[in-house]
């Protein structure tokens, strides 16, 4: 989804700013205020947290810390600025953010990774079968969320505790895929065949998922990448409507009609920032408007994160000792080596 012409202009005047005040970021970290980023709770999001997390204390002596919630919460957050950051905000989503922007009390900066996309999956073994497994294709012919109603798929996604419907695996309540996938199941005519399931947190989704993955059992979900799901597990998207926008106005809006469905939108994903925030700390978004994670390497530091069983704490450690040809380039000289420094 293209930022808008008053997202760049607003921008750029922060730049410029930053141009004329160099010293602006110093003086907002040195004058002991705290620079508090939203507490993600998905791992892509928790990670790349952590990163810009330790690049501003490490780096520019910032004090920095984070608040744990949902999404809408922590959008609502950024915007009461009681939160800066929101490293991971995939725009265009939320009512909350889209009225917060047109209220100009936050911006978009630059573009946290590219090449994000979104959807609802299936286990490649459901539709192909893995012989290596002995497991045997159920539904040989899936290929459209248009199939679903089918009585035998239904059967084939069968809820464990409400068999006569299937089960479609969505998100955690409060986050705004959540209320996306909702519509959808309404808009496509399945709300009645399939158990709205939603897991209690981003961890536990993902556990349902591998755990049905690796007993090569059939499953249903909402996913997106980047994740180390996506890159560790083979999975089939399903066809849907091609987006539109009318579309996904009603599907994104609480109060939206659902009576089509449609593919998610492409996806463009930026750091939310406060507007007050941004304006006092211009060399923080100068940082941010640099800070473009190259999408395998998010992939490769998740799946570092699942294969070690390590926290995105220790996952943005290793990044940063292991990949500063990537980092080193968003920072000044000086701090790229205070950073090196601190991670000895």
């Amino acid at each position: 989804m293209p930022i808008s012409t008053t997202k760049l202009t607003f921008t750029a005047a922060i730049l410029m700013l930053a141009a004329s005040a160099g010293t602006a970021n110093a003086s907002y970290c040195g004058d002991g205020k705290t620079v508090t980023f939203a507490g993600i709770d998905w791992e892509s999001g928790a990670f790349i947290t952590e990163v810009m997390k330790t690049i501003l204390s490490k780096g520019y002596d910032c004090q920095v810390d984070s608040i744990p919630g949902n999404s809408v919460t922590l959008e609502q957050a950024t915007a009461n600025n009681d939160v800066q950051i929101f490293a991971e905000e995939w725009l265009g989503r939320s009512d909350i953010w889209n009225k917060a922007v047109e209220e100009k009390k936050v911006v978009a900066i630059g573009k946290t990774f590219v090449g994000a996309s979104e959807g609802w999956f299936v286990p490649d073994y459901v539709v192909h079968g893995d012989p290596a497994r002995n497991i045997e294709a159920k539904t040989p012919d899936l290929k459209s969320v248009s199939q679903l109603s089918d009585p035998k798929i239904v059967e084939v996604f069968a809820d464990p505790e409400e068999p006569s419907k299937g089960r479609f695996l969505n998100c955690p309540s409060g986050w705004t895929c959540e209320g996306v996938s909702s519509a959808k199941l309404e808009a496509y005519g399945l709300d009645q065949s399939y158990v709205n399931f939603r897991p209690g947190t981003g961890t536990a989704l993902d556990s349902a998922i591998t755990s049905a993955y690796l007993q090569g059992e059939p499953i249903l979900f909402y996913y997106w990448s980047p994740t180390a799901i996506m890159g560790k597990f083979k999975l089939v998207q399903l066809e849907e409507p091609a987006y539109n926008e009318a579309c996904w106005k009603e599907l994104s809006s609480a109060n939206g009609k659902r009576d089509q469905g449609c593919a998610f939108p492409s996806v463009d994903v930026a750091y939310g920032v406060n507007s007050t925030f941004a304006s006092e700390a211009p060399e923080i978004v100068d940082i941010l408007e640099k800070a473009t994670f190259p999408l395998e390497e998010v992939n490769g530091s998740l799946a570092y994160m699942a294969d070690n069983q390590v926290d995105a704490a220790e996952a943005a450690a290793e990044f940063l000792k292991t990949k500063a040809d990537i980092w080193g380039n968003w920072v000044s000289d000086e701090a790229r080596s205070k950073i090196e420094a601190g991670l000895k």
